[in-house]
């Protein structure tokens, strides 16, 4: 096993104190798990501040640009300054602006970045305080369950139902169409994977799946309707709608308070149906991507 490379520590610290003064991650889940797995292969890192304790970074992985800068040291240019040297390099870029915030705002617009997308977070309250949850009625057909329960005894067909049902759900979907069983592996590697928590909708009569709703526990009080995806054959049926309820009595039985989840902010119908269930959105659950083309 080779050693861990040794800014790894580092970074990890500085990305720590940015999440909890910010109350959110300044990187999303593909960036923790590459560098769990992946360290720093294929990035290009670019760092600001004394070697024992960064005031910032800036990574740069096939195109995806991350920036972070120390709480104590905002407002003093470290965020320009690794901006202008990571972005010096040609090439299509995209960062992500998690939470909005107008200084990622002024170094795109600086850089020639571009708003291409907006991903809203909503919230909803659950458990013995909030509204009680609509109950879940699965349509005529149509069986609930959830992973390895019985539906598929080969783990290995299972798996690839998975993939299939995801990849055909999310074809146009940059980030999540493209997982493939490494990336399933990692994730259901992670501490807080429950096999309970990966709902699945089957044909009652073929076995076919139809439709899945993963949920994630981030702690004690709060939940995630992680992933939501219906197979393209069987959308129309009211799938989306029974998975998410079904997801989130498995959240408020794990006794959390709170479910979030990540939407396109065009993404109409989703909206919709994750409004009549509750849903709230406000203006600063807003995580914004900027694009700068080839």
């Amino acid at each position: 096993m080779s050693a861990e490379d040794p800014r790894l520590p580092a970074l990890r610290d500085l990305l720590a104190e940015a999440a909890a003064a910010d109350g959110q991650d300044p990187v999303d889940e593909s960036v923790h798990l590459r560098l769990k797995h992946q360290g720093l292969v294929g990035t290009d890192l670019w760092t600001a501040g004394p070697d024992d304790r960064w005031d910032g970074v800036a990574l740069r992985h096939e195109g995806a640009l991350d920036l972070v800068v120390r709480p104590g040291a905002r407002g003093r240019g470290v965020g320009s300054g690794l901006a202008a040297q990571a972005l010096a390099a040609p090439g299509e870029v995209t960062a992500w602006s998690h939470g909005h915030h107008p200084a990622a705002a002024r170094i795109a617009v600086a850089h020639g970045l571009e708003r291409v997308r907006d991903l809203w977070v909503m919230r909803l309250p659950v458990g013995p305080a909030a509204p009680p949850l609509p109950e879940v009625s699965a349509a005529p057909g149509v069986r609930l369950g959830h992973w390895r329960d019985g539906w598929e005894p080969d783990p290995d067909t299972e798996t690839a139902a998975l993939l299939a049902v995801n990849g055909a759900a999310f074809a146009h979907h940059p980030e999540q169409g493209g997982m493939d069983r490494a990336d399933l592996a990692a994730r259901m590697a992670e501490d807080w994977f429950d096999p309970a928590g990966l709902l699945l909708a089957t044909d009652g009569a073929t076995g076919e799946l139809l439709g899945f709703h993963w949920t994630k526990q981030h702690s004690a009080d709060l939940g995630e309707v992680y992933v939501v995806g219906i197979a393209p054959a069987a959308q129309g049926r009211g799938l989306g709608r029974t998975l998410t309820l079904a997801g989130l009595h498995h959240l408020a039985g794990r006794g959390v308070g709170e479910v979030l989840l990540y939407v396109e902010s065009d993404n109409a119908p989703a909206v919709a149906v994750y409004s009549r269930l509750g849903f709230t959105h406000a203006d600063v659950d807003t995580h914004v991507m900027y694009r700068r083309p080839a």
